[in-house]
């Protein structure tokens, strides 16, 4: 490997035909770039849609009422019912959850209601949590703090605002954190501001969200002890559809629903859409390896075909070689040799070529398009695609290298 002369041949074989390894190494070279290409487009599109889960537990899952759709125990199809505080109670104390979080909201799910202070009135969800909705649902406090379980004991007004909340409501160099806020009627002393952790619709949901306790939440707009939904996380190393099968019956027999009503309770499973969106994206990246990988051997082989030609044009070469001493190993890693460093050239041209453009892209795409980030190749998908070229490099120049080594030297030295 590190003989200047066989260097030498080498080198001096490229320059002789120029074109025709030009064309030969193109091959390989567009593999490389192609996967680079396709490996960084595939993960832009997963960091795009991934970022939708940062900050959730994915072992969760929510749950809400809704209407029965079967008779049951004497009731008839068609009935409304709400959850209450003793269904908190009751879940809490279930083993199959780590987390029971029950929620309200004015105007029901994602409703709008005025908030005011001052001259200034926005629009906003406003919502009753208890603080446990921050080990579901992280949440980045970057002024003051967010809700403690003595808010909920003693029922305080006191309020978490969305970091879209503050803008609309104040202005920018002034300091929210101890101003009050009036909500039908109600007003909230300001204690914390967030700023959301994801990206994406639900990021934004939750900067246009004022937080309150959710027993002051009950008692300020006589909620009474109703329940909106519940966000729930499974123990550790249970699945969340398990634990969801097991809470869906609890709540069903609490209410007298049907068994078999799968409309009454609705619910909504984040493991399951963070499993199946997984997923997808592991076929996506077993696909993209197949066809980069299939377009390598497709130019592999072109570099084989080159080789075959090398070794016929230099069959007089290889005899001399032969009849002064020249062992069969030798003359095979020369080949080889030859073979791998095209191979490699070539490559390592792709795939600095490759991620140039992605980071062209990277660099014009920006934070702009929430569905593709950071479209980059692990270290690790580069290393494995170069060892690939590496055994691909020493497989096209095997078949050339056996064809040299059976060439009787003193036929080859006929050879014209």
């Amino acid at each position: 490997m590190f003989d200047l002369d066989n260097w030498q041949e080498i080198i001096a074989t490229i320059k002789k035909n120029k074109l025709r390894t030009f064309l030969t190494s193109l091959g390989v070279g567009w593999g490389i770039f192609m996967l680079v290409i396709m490996l960084g487009a595939g993960n832009g599109l997963k960091n795009g849609v991934m970022s939708d889960f940062k900050g959730s537990a994915t072992n969760s899952f929510f749950m809400w009422a809704q209407t029965t759709t079967k008779a049951y125990k004497g009731m008839k199809p068609g009935r409304n019912y709400y959850f209450n505080n003793a269904d908190v109670i009751a879940l809490s104390q279930m083993k199959e959850l780590s987390i029971v979080s029950p929620q309200i909201q004015l105007g029901g799910y994602r409703g709008g209601n005025n908030a005011i202070r001052g001259l200034k009135t926005g629009n906003f969800e406003v919502g009753g949590v208890y603080p446990n909705i921050t080990q579901i649902q992280e949440t980045k406090v970057v002024q003051g703090r967010f809700l403690n379980e003595n808010d909920i004991r003693e029922k305080r007004k006191v309020c978490v605002i969305g970091s879209r909340v503050k803008e609309m409501l104040f202005r920018i160099d002034e300091n929210a954190l101890g101003e009050y806020i009036l909500i039908k009627g109600v007003y909230f002393k300001v204690i914390g501001v967030t700023t959301p952790m994801g990206n994406g619709g639900d990021a934004r949901q939750q900067a246009q969200r004022i937080q309150v306790p959710f027993t002051t939440f009950q008692n300020a707009f006589n909620f009474g002890d109703v329940v909106g939904w519940f966000a729930i996380a499974s123990a550790p190393n249970l699945p969340a559809s398990i634990a969801e099968q097991k809470v869906l019956a609890l709540v069903k027999e609490r209410h007298k629903i049907a068994p078999d009503d799968m409309q009454a309770v609705g619910h909504w499973n984040m493991e399951k859409q963070f499993n199946k969106v997984n997923g997808l994206f592991i076929g996506i990246n077993v696909l993209v390896w197949f066809v980069g990988i299939g377009t390598l051997i497709a130019g592999v082989i072109g570099i084989s075909n080159i080789m075959l030609i090398i070794v016929k044009e230099r069959t007089k070469e290889i005899g001399v070689k032969r009849a002064i001493g020249a062992t069969p190993i030798t003359v095979i890693g020369q080949i080889m040799l030859e073979s791998i460093f095209l191979t490699l050239m070539a490559g390592y041209v792709g795939l600095v070529f490759g991620v140039g453009l992605l980071e062209v892209i990277n660099k014009m795409v920006g934070a702009d398009v929430e569905m593709f980030k950071n479209p980059t190749v692990d270290l690790s998908a580069a290393l494995i695609a170069l060892s690939v070229l590496v055994v691909a490099g020493a497989m096209a120049g095997l078949i050339p290298a056996r064809r040299a080594v059976s060439v009787n030297p003193v036929e080859a030295l006929r050879a014209e």
